[in-house]
């Protein structure tokens, strides 16, 4: 079935997409960013720096990190990490749901 693939231009700081806010998910849910990029199966340093591009965009950071040692270092989202995911699929769903006519119709042509 067709769906709507939402990409979000951040101007002159790239682009926030179902890619980047699936990684700040699985860092939510696994604590650290080298988790996260093995549930994605990526590099961690390829997710390290879609991290870090992320932070750099916006005006707070949105993963907050922690050095390794005794108590394991990780990572989570901050308060406004937490908002951007949430902002995002709500975005999603309400542009899901603004064009599911014209996406049935484009499967209907199929």
């Amino acid at each position: 079935m067709a769906h709507l693939w939402l990409r979000v231009v951040l101007e002159n700081e790239g682009f926030l997409g179902p890619g980047k806010i699936e990684l700040l998910e699985a860092v939510r849910e696994e604590g650290s960013i080298s988790g996260a990029a093995r549930r994605m199966g990526m590099a961690y340093r390829h997710a390290w720096e879609l991290v870090d591009a992320m932070n750099t965009a916006f005006r707070q950071p949105v993963v907050a990190t922690a050095s390794g040692g005794a108590a394991g270092g990780g990572a989570s989202l901050t308060p406004a990490g937490e908002r951007l995911v949430e902002r995002y699929r709500s975005i999603e769903v309400r542009a899901q749901r603004a064009v599911a006519g014209e996406l049935e119709a484009l499967e209907a042509l199929r």
